[in-house]
């Protein structure tokens, strides 16, 4: 069998999570998400940076949640009627949680991607210490695809600093 005729396998093609944002999009694989909940204004500390908009209640857990967008150094806006909070399943371990949350302009849109549709895009340089692992060309769409483990850690010296600072 040649390459032309061989089936596909199953990690040619894979089922992500388009998430929209204000001015950005993020692609992650499916099972990152583990739901997508209405909008609720966070408890945010004062002293916190920008991105880190604060806890809110999900389940049995108070969830902190961040604006991608801030931490990427964007102006993010103010939370409207579309805007929702995408719960991401944590991987690092670092959050007590095992969730966070980040900010979406609406729900996350189901997609299937394979090498056909999907290109790196390097007109934009991202620092190597960000958030941002590259942005990649989907037919007409340019998503960046976060780096979550980045996201985690610098959650985590947030939440540390801000449990410092209480006790």
């Amino acid at each position: 069998m040649n390459s032309q005729t061989a089936p596909r396998s199953a990690i040619d093609e894979i089922y992500c999570q388009l998430i929209p944002l204000r001015q950005l999009r993020l692609i992650v694989p499916r099972s990152c998400i583990a739901e997508v909940i209405r909008y609720a204004p966070p408890v945010r500390e004062a002293q916190a940076p920008g991105w880190f908009r604060g806890l809110v209640p999900w389940t049995t857990l108070r969830v902190p949640v961040v604006s991608f967008e801030e931490l990427c150094g964007r102006e993010a806006g103010e939370p409207g009627g579309r805007t929702r909070i995408a719960i991401v399943n944590a991987m690092s371990g670092r959050l007590d949680t095992g969730y966070y949350g980040i900010l979406t302009e609406g729900f996350p849109q189901l997609v299937r991607v394979n090498r056909e549709v999907m290109q790196p895009d390097e007109r934009q340089a991202w620092p190597a210490e960000g958030p941002v692992v590259c942005q990649i060309r989907m037919i007409n769409e340019y998503p960046l695809i976060p780096d979550l483990e980045r996201v985690e850690e610098l959650l985590h010296a947030c939440l540390d600093r801000s449990a410092r600072r209480l006790s």
